[in-house]
């Protein structure tokens, strides 16, 4: 576990600006979701995990932006769907159970976001974003292992 599986189960974008909207999409799922558990009481390791991925995220978007406007794409500066209509579900949870479906969404995020990485890499033909997934993807992967780990430390 913790690698990317490029055959995984999320579909190859379309093309880069599909693929670069999605992925500020991720760094905003993620950004958003853990600022949420900074303020839900959860444990220590969820902290620090928390904060990681806020740093971590928020400098992927920063290296992801003037690549994105080189290519004429304005990144989204909000979550996806799916994680806007995940947010009320886990506003309501606190302490030990909001940790636990923290770390969990975690752990899906990552391994999507490391699949659909290594798959676009090997799809991309601008050398800038192909750069970018090679700083970025193993970030992501060990977000992944972080999660893997304090997620089964929880069950």
């Amino acid at each position: 576990m913790g690698k990317a599986d490029p055959s995984g189960p999320t579909a190859p974008h379309a093309d880069d600006k599909e693929f670069m909207m999605s992925a500020a999409h991720s760094d905003q799922n993620e950004i958003q979701l853990s600022k949420m558990a900074l303020s839900k009481g959860v444990s220590a390791d969820a902290k620090a995990l928390a904060n990681q991925m806020i740093a971590d995220h928020t400098k992927s978007t920063a290296n992801l932006k003037p690549i994105a406007a080189k290519a004429g794409v304005t990144l989204p500066a909000d979550m996806d769907a799916e994680h806007k209509a995940l947010a009320p579900t886990m506003a309501k949870l606190t302490g030990k159970e909001f940790e636990t479906k923290y770390m969990a969404q975690m752990v899906t995020d990552h391994q999507k976001t490391a699949n659909t990485l290594a798959a676009h890499k090997t799809m991309t033909k601008n050398t800038a974003l192909s750069g970018w997934i090679t700083t970025t993807l193993p970030v992501v992967e060990q977000h992944l292992s972080m999660s893997q780990k304090d997620s089964n430390m929880k069950m």
